[in-house]
């Protein structure tokens, strides 16, 4: 790795990175002993590559890579912690670490370093990721006598002068990603999550930026904590340090405490820079995404019969619905909760994970066989971390639940958590799931996670926390039962979308995104969860055409577009459609199929919209020959000035054929005008710089409709 002079020694991390990805520059201790200083953090360019290409631009006090108080750092420390039954242990709350060496590659840096008054060994660990992210991680090892108790680990990058905003995710069952934001003050500000889970209001990520940044627009930095338990996003400014941004996991007390050779590795922490926006930092975590191995290549449509039949299972009735399914196009089935033992409401049966003989007294493969002779997959919904007391696993071991100790913890939806960490009770589940999974010809598993994690403790651990075990505990439960059945797929559900986070997306081809399948809500609910996460993982119903959870009654097309751009799939039951709507149905479905490969695997693209009842987003292919744009008409237009759609990232100098597609409303709306039977354009083909800089125009439309426009390259 390169090493240039600034005053004192540093270096650029990643040495090479691509314009437009994130760069560190740190800057090394002349004596080679303190812990290197983050100067910057940024989007990479040709200019700050250049070997004295960035003299003083990047001087300023920094953040140190792990921030410690014995450096005059007054603001929130990046480890608490202290030592207990040791001489001399209390010294060890104030840490003084020294490097003991670097290793530095192309997409890797570590950085060892250590304190033998606080019988402490850090590890330091930056990485390198596809689509132009670094993620970053600290490892701490005690090596004293006596017991350290781990308070809080975090991970934090400096972030330029004038990244002045913040927007973080809030919001609620039913209701998830909601963008909120704030000017950044002096003093710390700190999302917690503390469900156990990153739960329905969780913050997903922060993101810092130059003043009014938005989708298209504005450089930024973000942070995104990889881990599916309890964690913190943080954003901090003081009068001696400017702006920083990071996070890790949320620890309770006594939740980690070290003996002696025992080591704790805080989550990775995901960063990200654009300079053209939210968009550019979507792109980037997508990107990353595409790469893992657990990606889903293929994403099948997805009939779900939760809101068909609810508990009230019935093979016949099933079936019925099933061939349905098959002639509109589905390619997955799902049987959702109520087919194991005594569970015929949400009060009874969770933990006895096997097929109710009552029900199903043939098992499920009479079902399974039926939808695969139709040429789908059979899926199957779980809960495996928690149980009923109606139950007879709970009547068993009533001490298996999380507790802090005799008092049982108050309920929600009739359910508590199985103490996973306990090794006992992983294997009950473990081999109980994998015997169902074993029963039946099974392609995909829906795995729900209904209840926060309240009062988790561990008797194992005499009632202490026990979120960080459980949430161990479950990451090996996932993998090992993917390593016995790796041809099953996996979605992650939590009352909906209350475990979206990278640790858990990883290992899954799926989220639910929300409980919600009303089409109005989903427009936010998926714009937003798509910050972070692909759209191919996004879980996109077409409802009932009155939805249960909002009471609204919205047209079929509006909720088919709605979904088009996600993991498409149905929620409805499909045996109350007449025929004409399962023909409009079958058409969403095979343009959802032919559009497929652009939208699971494009540049996601937000245009700005300059008339507040209208959203714009689409996909726009890699190599900008294709996009499929949707002008999203939400409520009535307070103008009849139409909407401007400007689309980024084509070629531009080729020029672009604009057609609608799908079923399109042309009439005019009152003072308006007709949609061009020609397209957007009427026909003409149109240079890639002009619809970038002038775009096309869309006039105002009728409220909860979709109007889809394709763009295909001609030259």
């Amino acid at each position: 790795m390169p090493t240039h002079v600034l005053r004192r020694p540093t270096m650029l991390f990643p040495p090479r990175s691509l314009d437009g990805s994130p760069q560190l520059t740190l800057e090394l201790d002349e004596r080679g002993d303190l812990l290197p200083r983050i100067l910057w953090a940024g989007v990479a360019t040709p200019a700050a590559a250049a070997p004295g290409g960035y003299p003083s631009l990047f001087r300023g006090p920094g953040v140190p890579l792990l921030g410690e108080h014995a450096h005059e750092l007054f603001t929130r420390p990046h480890l608490v912690g202290h030592r207990v039954g040791a001489p001399g242990s209390d010294a060890a709350w104030s840490t003084r670490f020294v490097v003991s060496g670097t290793d530095a590659t192309d997409d890797r840096l570590v950085v060892r370093a250590s304190d033998a008054a606080a019988g402490l060994d850090l590890v330091a660990e930056i990485e390198a990721l596809p689509g132009g992210l670094l993620r970053a991680r600290h490892t701490v090892t005690s090596t004293g006598d006596g017991s350290y108790h781990l308070t809080a680990l975090d991970v934090v990058l400096p972030a330029a002068d004038d990244h002045v905003e913040v927007l973080d995710l809030t919001g609620r069952h039913e209701g998830e990603r909601t963008p909120q934001r704030h000017v950044v003050t002096d003093g710390l500000w700190l999302r917690e999550g503390r469900e156990g889970r990153p739960g329905l209001s969780a913050a997903t990520l922060a993101v810092i930026g130059t003043a009014g940044f938005g989708t298209r627009t504005g450089t930024v930095l973000g942070a995104h904590v990889a881990w599916s338990g309890n964690g913190v996003l943080r954003v901090e400014r003081s009068p001696d340090l400017g702006p920083t941004i990071g996070g890790g996991e949320l620890l309770q007390p006594g939740e980690v405490v070290l003996e002696q050779g025992e080591q704790y590795a805080s989550p990775w922490v995901v960063f990200g820079a654009s300079t053209d926006g939210l968009d550019g930092l979507a792109a980037a975590f997508h990107t990353y995404q595409r790469s893992w191995p657990a990606h889903p290549a293929h994403q099948p449509v997805v009939l779900n019969v939760w809101e068909a039949v609810w508990f009230d299972h019935d093979l016949t009735r099933l079936k019925e619905i099933a061939d349905r399914a098959a002639r509109v196009g589905i390619e997955r089935f799902v049987l959702d909760d109520g087919w194991f033992h005594a569970r015929r409401d949400d009060t009874a049966g969770l933990g006895d994970w096997w097929v109710d003989p009552d029900v199903w007294p043939e098992g499920l493969t009479p079902l399974a066989e039926h939808v695969r002779s139709l040429g789908m997959q059979f899926g199957l919904w779980f809960e495996p971390e928690m149980v009923n007391p109606d139950s007879d696993l709970y009547r068993d071991h009533p001490d298996w639940i999380l507790a802090t100790g005799a008092r049982v913890p108050q309920l929600h939806r009739s359910q508590l958590v199985l103490d996973l960490s306990r090794p006992e009770v992983w294997q009950h589940v473990h081999d109980h799931v994998h015997q169902v999974l074993s029963s039946a010809p099974i392609d995909y598993v829906k795995w729900d996670h209904n209840r926060e994690l309240l009062e988790a403790g561990s008797a194992a651990r005499g009632g202490a926390p026990a979120i960080h075990a459980q949430t161990e505990a479950f990451n090996r439960l996932l993998d090992s039962l993917r390593e016995l059945h790796p041809d099953i797929d996996w979605e992650s559900c939590a009352s909906g979308g209350g475990r979206i986070d990278l640790g858990v997306l990883e290992r899954t081809q799926r989220v639910w995104t929300s409980d919600n399948t009303d089409a109005l809500a989903r427009q936010h609910i998926q714009r937003w969860t798509g910050q972070l996460v692909a759209p191919e993982y996004l879980g996109a119903h077409v409802s009932s055409p009155t939805n249960h959870s909002t009471g609204r009654t919205l047209p079929l097309d509006f909720r088919a577009a709605t979904a088009m751009f996600g993991a498409f799939g149905v929620e409805w039951d499909l045996s109350t459609a007449s025929d004409d709507e399962l023909d409009v149905l079958a058409e969403w479905v095979a343009l959802h199929q032919q559009h497929r490969p652009l939208l699971h695997s494009g540049r996601l693209v937000r245009p700005q919209s300059s008339d507040r009842a209208v959203l714009l987003h689409g996909v726009v292919s890699a190599a900008g020959d294709e996009a499929l744009l949707a002008h999203v008409q939400l409520d009535e237009s307070a103008s009849n000035r139409g909407t401007v759609v400007r689309v980024p990232g084509l070629v531009d100098e080729a020029t672009y054929a604009l057609r609608w597609v799908g079923p399109v409303d042309r009439r005019a709306v009152s003072r308006s005008v007709e949609l061009p039977e020609g397209g957007p354009t009427e026909g003409v083909e149109v240079p890639g710089a002009v619809l970038a800089t002038r775009g096309y125009w869309i006039p105002r439309r009728r409220p909860e409709t979709v109007t889809l426009v394709h763009l295909g390259r001609i030259t």
